[in-house]
């Protein structure tokens, strides 16, 4: 069992790195200009250039891939000549801010600008000011006696500049997008990379897309687990009292139900109960306002209908996989011999029936887990529930790819995680399967 434990690891982690290959490349090929959505329909080739330049969108696809899969700052690191940190500036309980500077040989914390022709360095004081001092000496030269600098800059990039070629940035202040002089030719956006937790900075959000993330991963989570510890009982019981009363009343009756909720639409399921319980009767809300990030303790009611909907078309598909399972069970030769051999009903269904019945319902269980997570995003959508669907489902109507990437990512750990722990669950009910 050990072993194939370590092999079914081994293979997780290799289908991983495969498909974060194609998710980065589909990202990358998608249609779309994540320059243009950040800038507006209005501007000009020139800013949309300036602005692809300064998020690294220009670099070589192989370069940016390892960036996102393994971090930027060793790469940086390698230009400057020294070391590179990234420092967490909180304020307040929630605002946090990441900064990244280099470390000159006297351990002081740097970053560089350049103003009227002139390398200014920037060190952080112990109190958090910065002193700007003249640097002009740390000028390099290339064969071709042209002068040039690779620093980061203010904005948590690598930066190189070069006198006489000065490009023109295009960036967002507060008064709107504004028109920079003396500005970097060249640009490495800083990154320790997915591997050490940074997916890189929400185009949309402008925070670390794993602080934005995380949230919503809580929210979907929350949502997924109260829908299936509500959804996964109830189908299983209902499709085991389907199944062992094949062809009666009850029967008939529990699986045409189970069809009419596997075959609606989440978002038809959705509407319906908000028009019933939020619009006529009007005893729970039919939409999911976060006020704060623990709205929905302070609120549970808001739950209601979400999980509801959600359970109502998993509890139909589960449902008729289960009838279907221990319909197949009762009709097998050894449920046969053990009624023959005298044992009870209650014996043969808890002994030979329940166990065997629940390997093919457990398969689709442990599927819909990752369903539960990701495929949220109609439930979502309908009810403005702040999930992990829905976040990716903005975020590639934006274009934001880094939280796209992420987003599939997650979704892609949950959908071979959960198959490694549906094998070790069949290996308990079913002592006679044996892993070598």
């Amino acid at each position: 069992m050990a072993r194939f434990i370590v092999r079914r690891l081994f293979t997780m982690f290799l289908t991983m790195f495969i498909v974060s290959m194609l998710v980065f490349a589909i990202v990358e090929i998608a249609p779309g200009n994540v320059a243009r959505n950040i800038l507006g329909a209005y501007a000009t080739p020139e800013q949309e250039k300036s602005m692809e330049n300064q998020l690294g969108l220009d670099r070589p696809i192989i370069i940016r891939y390892i960036s996102w899969l393994l971090g930027s700052d060793w790469q940086v690191s390698r230009r400057l000549g020294m070391p590179v940190k990234e420092i967490v500036i909180s304020q307040g309980v929630v605002e946090r801010y990441h900064q990244w500077w280099a470390v000159d040989e006297n351990g002081d914390l740097v970053q560089w600008d350049v103003e009227g022709g002139k390398l200014i360095k920037l060190v952080r004081q112990p109190d958090g000011s910065v002193v700007q001092v003249l640097d002009d000496q740390s000028w390099k030269f290339d064969e071709d006696g042209n002068a040039y600098f690779w620093g980061l800059d203010t904005a948590n990039r690598a930066a190189l500049w070069m006198p006489g070629q000065e490009g023109t940035e295009y960036r967002l202040e507060y008064s709107g997008w504004i028109e920079a002089a003396d500005s970097p030719v060249d640009y490495i956006p800083m990154s320790k990379g997915l591997l050490r937790g940074d997916a890189g900075i929400s185009l949309r959000y402008k925070r670390p897309v794993s602080e934005v993330i995380g949230r919503r991963i809580s929210n979907s989570l929350i949502l997924a687990a109260l829908a299936f510890s509500v959804s996964i009982p109830i189908a299983i019981v209902l499709g085991l009292i389907a199944g062992l009363n094949e062809g009666k009343p009850v029967d008939r009756l529990i699986s045409l139900g189970g069809l009419i909720t596997a075959a609606s639409p989440d978002f038809a399921t959705g509407i319906l109960l908000i028009m019933i319980f939020g619009m006529w009767l009007k005893i729970l809300p039919g939409a999911t306002v976060f006020l704060s990030e623990t709205a929905i303790f302070k609120d549970p009611r808001m739950l209601i209908l979400p999980v509801l909907t959600a359970s109502l078309v998993e509890i139909g598909y589960v449902l008729r996989i289960t009838r279907s399972s221990v319909v197949e069970v009762m009709n097998s030769a050894y449920v046969r011999t053990a009624v023959l051999k005298g044992l009870s009903q209650r014996q043969v269904v808890l002994r030979h029936v329940l166990r065997n019945a629940l390997m093919a319902p457990i398969t689709v269980i442990m599927l819909h887990v990752n369903w539960f997570i990701g495929g949220l995003v109609v439930v979502e959508s309908v009810f403005g529930f702040p999930g992990l669907g829905n976040f990716i489902l903005n975020a590639a109507l934006y274009k934001d790819v880094y939280a796209i990437e992420a987003g599939a990512m997650v979704l892609i750990a949950l959908a071979v995680g959960t198959q490694l722990i549906a094998d070790i669950i069949y290996s308990l009910i079913n002592p006679r399967i044996r892993y070598a």
